[in-house]
């Protein structure tokens, strides 16, 4: 007899398989077969709490033991049937009036889940019972934090106030659990907005690990007004270059007289209401700081102090987050018939430059302290009789500090030694603009 191959009747052997596969589910269709499907279920609603809260003999209340989020639920029944069974049919709750005994702890109460269609037979629940703690009762009022995360409004606007009504909450439930919560927040995006608004939120109710509650610790909770809060967002316009002017009380030693009052930064960007931002407008947007902040009695050096410019502001005005709440004043004290001048750093001649290397210098101007010996410094013309120059030699690449040579026409002098910043580089310079 002759042997037949494996791959003798290729198409016919194709055949029979899908004409198989059609039998099968034919078959399939026409039996409907029964089968068990798996589902997770991660909300489990607790019934009936009052029940034990308003117990006389045990007046507590109650809180789903940690870590027991889920429940896994098995349910069978015919192909057609469970094909049309979604997650969200399905419904488990543990009924506290159910529980088989209240003196357990944690109390265990038997978890009932419920699926249209389904009779209750065919329903199993892994595990059968929620693990439920008794606790005392307490009750506590939570200031509500408002929050904007990294939202942040339009152009040109910053957040004046970020209120919310209620400002506090009284939230109520197990102590155990009431003793976890560290803050509550009502959380507002802004991104985009100029223009005030009002918005109800949800609160957020955060422990001491910084983490948000989950959904079973919510749910043991009874917060004020329905976990909400009204949030109202005001947003200030910001208004760039104003100026600070600064004065100062009392007379430098004998011998000495004031130069100059300078402030860093000399101006300053502000957010306000559009009142406070036109009242300060008719003030030629200037904020001042008070004479008697900075004192020189007696003083023969500068004297230099910082003010927290945040205490001089009007009201409804701030400053822009991106700002510095300190000044520094400084008010230079020159000796008499001296005064000081800002010579520009590009005029300064340089001296043994380094060959092929580029120097700048780290400043825009140096500031020079001159005294006239015959009091006739009106006579003085810096950028005509006065020679400024520093010196190079045996200076590589780097970063440097060098003393300036400033040539002084007779019957002047320099009050104090000058030292300007330059750096020594191979990069080629930028050509200057025709």
């Amino acid at each position: 007899m002759k042997k037949r191959k494996l791959t003798d009747n290729i198409p016919l052997k194709i055949m029979s398989v899908a004409v198989a596969v059609m039998l099968w589910l034919i078959v399939v269709n026409i039996d409907n077969p029964v089968d068990t499907n798996y589902y997770t279920i991660t909300n489990v609603e607790l019934k009936n709490k009052e029940y034990v809260e308003s117990s006389d003999t045990i007046g507590k209340m109650c809180m789903p033991e940690e870590n027991q989020d889920t429940v896994r639920v098995a349910i069978t029944a015919d192909k057609k049937t469970r094909d049309k069974i979604r997650v969200t049919d399905i419904t488990a709750f543990a009924d506290l009036q159910q529980a088989v005994s209240l003196d357990t702890n944690p109390v265990m109460v038997p978890i009932t889940v419920t699926c249209p269609g389904i009779a209750p037979g065919d329903i199993k629940v892994t595990p059968q019972n929620l693990s439920v703690h008794l606790d005392e009762k307490e009750t506590q009022e939570f200031v509500i934090n408002v929050t904007k995360g990294d939202t942040k409004p339009g152009k040109d606007y910053e957040v004046g106030s970020l209120t919310a009504n209620p400002e506090k909450v009284r939230i109520t439930g197990p102590k155990s659990l009431i003793n976890k919560i560290d803050k509550v927040n009502a959380a507002v995006e802004l991104s985009g907005n100029t223009q005030d608004f009002s918005k109800e939120v949800n609160l957020t109710i955060i422990d001491k690990n910084q983490e948000a509650l989950t959904d079973s610790e919510m749910n043991s909770l009874r917060i004020e007004n329905n976990a909400k809060a009204e949030v109202t967002a005001r947003l200030w316009k910001i208004r760039k270059g104003i100026k600070i002017s600064a004065g100062y009380v009392g007379n430098p030693a004998e011998g000495f007289q004031v130069g100059s009052v300078k402030t860093i930064p000399d101006t300053i960007s502000l957010a306000g209401s559009t009142e406070a931002l036109d009242n300060l407008a008719q003030n030629d947007n200037t904020i001042i700081i008070p004479s008697d902040s900075i004192d020189i009695s007696g003083e023969s050096d500068d004297v230099e102090k910082k003010i927290n410019i945040t205490e001089l502001l009007p009201e409804n005005v701030k400053l822009t987050s991106d700002s510095s709440e300190d000044i520094w004043v400084t008010v230079s004290i020159l000796p008499q018939g001296s005064a000081e001048f800002n010579y520009p750093t590009k005029e300064i001649q340089v001296n043994n430059k380094p060959d092929d290397l580029q120097v700048t210098f780290e400043m825009a101007q140096i500031e020079l302290r001159i005294k006239s010996k015959n009091d006739d410094m009106d006579n003085l013309n810096i950028s005509r009789d006065v020679k400024v120059s520093i010196d190079l030699k045996d200076k590589h690449e780097g970063n440097y500090e060098v003393p300036v040579q400033v040539v002084l026409p007779e019957g002047f002098e320099l009050v104090d030694d000058v030292n300007t910043e330059v750096v020594i580089s191979s990069g080629t310079p930028a050509k200057e603009s025709k």
